[in-house]
């Protein structure tokens, strides 16, 4: 539909949005709306409002066992996002963010038999 998005920043202090202003503008994509069947995110970077009036939440957060998702909305074959600056840095905080910590990994399942 090539509209225009806004994706304001609702956490400027998070990782991912380093580098960002309150929000940042792709001039033609793809718009999808609310709802969107996934469970709450633990945080929510980014939400997009559309030239129509339709918002999404378009950066969410993630936190699965010592792992890290991150998942962001924009981009479609038919609009050529990537080459915008504020996407391309959204994509690398978000690279950094999810990268491993080095941590003691737990031990599951190995327990001393109980007498």
């Amino acid at each position: 539909d090539g509209k225009m998005e806004r994706i304001w920043i609702v956490a400027p202090w998070h990782p991912i949005a380093e580098g960002l202003g309150d929000y940042f503008e792709i001039e033609h994509t793809e718009m999808y709306g609310e709802p969107f069947d996934i469970p709450p995110p633990d945080e929510l970077v980014f939400i997009s409002w559309f030239e129509g009036g339709e918002v999404f939440r378009s950066g969410c957060c993630f936190y699965r066992g010592m792992g890290k998702i991150f998942y962001f909305r924009p981009g479609h074959e038919t609009y050529p996002i990537y080459y915008d600056k504020s996407v391309q840095r959204v994509i690398i905080n978000a690279v950094k963010w999810v990268k491993p910590v080095k941590r003691p990994k737990p031990i599951l399942g190995h327990f001393k038999q109980i007498k």
